[in-house]
């Protein structure tokens, strides 16, 4: 979880301060609820292509607390991407 937490930090330009970490700590956990919501039954935090994908979620979760923008097409992209790679491999 910290390798996840100073990615998120890093992402959003927040590294100076530990303020936020306990709330960043509950994004990242929504963000991997979400991401196994969407279709991802094999999410591993330590596979970097899933640490980054997480990360991506928890930035966006976020962002939109203020804007309630939709979700960036990348991040749409590397979801579907991921489940995709999934769904092949079960195969």
């Amino acid at each position: 979880m910290d390798n996840l937490l100073t990615m998120l930090k890093v992402d959003l330009g927040i590294m100076s301060s530990t303020a936020y970490d306990a709330r960043l700590r509950q994004y990242i956990t929504s963000a991997k609820s979400f991401i196994i919501r969407e279709g991802v039954l094999t999410l591993n935090a330590s596979s970097p292509a899933d640490a980054q994908l997480i990360v991506m979620y928890a930035a966006w979760l976020w962002r939109r607390r203020d804007t309630m923008e939709a979700m960036p097409p990348a991040l749409r992209v590397a979801l579907n991407d991921r489940k995709f790679r999934e769904a092949v491999q079960n195969d």
